[in-house]
């Protein structure tokens, strides 16, 4: 059980705080909410207390005789600030100290994630920016917030991710040894995700069972880790990864396009995706129908091999150092097929993962053996996507560096 700091600023997005300290309790952690006290405004002091099971204050003179403004920061495994509007994130970069909240902020020797949520031209502003930047330079981890419709009729950066995906960050953040892992700064990855779907008729496609989660932690993980994240998604049905931008496609050749416009200025290039290796020759503009009568055979052709085509333009034209990873899930996995495939495809890094039996796609957990171009292969044993991911993430930042 960690002992959690939940902050709260003045932000309508507040009320969604509510449900990531509900997922954070049903996880077993102990958490204590910090509102400001602006915050209460949005959301009252009853609900928190009610929900955290801990008292509520947002001053430093509640039980002094305790010094809650530097024994909470002290002893807390973690603090995620969310909402944390422009004012908490001048503030914090400052290092003001007027209540609890930033009180407990300077004292804190743990991790530290604040989950901007504001409008667009204020996250945009260059003092804004500023203070993102120099929080970062400290080691606090600044998530990006979502696109999406704002307060009012306003649309842009400036969300607050969904309470899963903040849940799923503290998780991720809170798994890690002392925090150490090798950082990604500044890096621009590219990550494609999901599962391509290859339409029949208007109704009926030919697809696969991937749901996306692997390549979505994936994004997470690199996204904490300071890069700057874009996923290709293909027919996923998560909420985006915190920190990320999400470009939505459905077909392999939709995918080839997106992975290709995204390529040149990529440091990184991942390719979690199942995709379809053929398609139909024809699409049925109406639905087929059973008539009676057996349908007609489907004539397939192949698809564009997209991870080989990103290895091959890389090889060509590609910005120098990119690092190229793909992904094979077999029912089978056998290291001579997975070493034939990995010069084939002319990545970096192969990961050969196996499905099923409670692994691969849909399912939480996984395990794979990653075949390096030069270097040795490296066992994953069976565990959490998340924890595969932090793997991956060590050898590609080992291969940048």
């Amino acid at each position: 059980m960690a002992r959690v700091l939940l902050g709260v600023s003045a932000g309508i997005a507040a009320y969604k705080a509510a449900s990531l300290l509900r997922l954070m309790r049903e996880a077993g952690h102990r958490v204590r909410v910090i509102p400001t006290a602006d915050a209460l405004r949005f959301v009252g002091e009853p609900t928190w207390a009610a929900l955290s099971g801990e008292p509520v204050a947002t001053d430093v003179w509640t039980n002094v005789d305790e010094v809650p403004h530097v024994r909470l920061g002290q002893t807390a495994d973690l603090i995620i600030v969310a909402p944390a509007t422009a004012d908490l994130l001048a503030r914090a970069a400052a290092g003001m100290s007027g209540d609890l909240l930033t009180a407990a902020l300077l004292t804190a020797r743990c991790p530290v994630v604040y989950a901007p949520a504001m409008h667009t031209e204020m996250w945009e502003h260059p003092a804004t920016v500023a203070n993102v930047a120099l929080l970062r330079e400290r080691g606090a981890t600044v998530i990006n917030p979502a696109s999406g419709r704002l307060t009012g009729a306003d649309t842009g950066p400036g969300r607050l991710p969904e309470p899963e995906e903040l849940f799923a960050v503290v998780q991720a953040l809170l798994s890690r040894p002392n925090g150490t892992v090798l950082p990604l700064d500044g890096k621009r990855i590219v990550i494609s995700a999901g599962g391509t779907r290859e339409e029949l008729d208007p109704v009926r496609f030919l697809g696969n069972w991937s749901t996306g989660r692997q390549g979505y932690a994936l994004a997470r993980a690199a996204a904490l880790r300071g890069a700057d994240v874009t996923v290709v998604a293909a027919n996923v049905e998560l909420p985006d990864p915190a920190g990320t931008r999400v470009v939505r496609v459905t077909s392999a050749r939709e995918m080839h396009a997106a992975m290709l416009a995204a390529a040149d200025t990529a440091d990184v290039l991942v390719m979690t995706a199942a995709v379809a290796d053929f398609r139909p020759v024809t699409r049925s503009e109406s639905k087929i129908k059973k008539d009676g009568r057996a349908p007609g055979p489907i004539v397939l052709t192949e698809n564009p091999d997209i991870l080989a085509d990103l290895a091959g333009r890389r090889a060509e034209r590609g910005p120098a150092g990119q690092v190229v990873v793909g992904f094979a899930a077999e029912t089978d996995p056998d290291p001579a097929a997975a070493r034939a495939k990995l010069a084939r495809k002319g990545c970096d890094l192969l990961v050969v993962n196996p499905v099923g039996g409670g692994l691969g796609f849909g399912a939480p957990d996984n395990e794979a053996v990653v075949y390096a171009r030069e270097g040795p292969d490296t066992p994953i044993p069976r565990g959490s996507k998340e924890g595969l991911a932090e793997v991956v993430w060590d050898l590609v930042a080992a291969r940048l560096t």
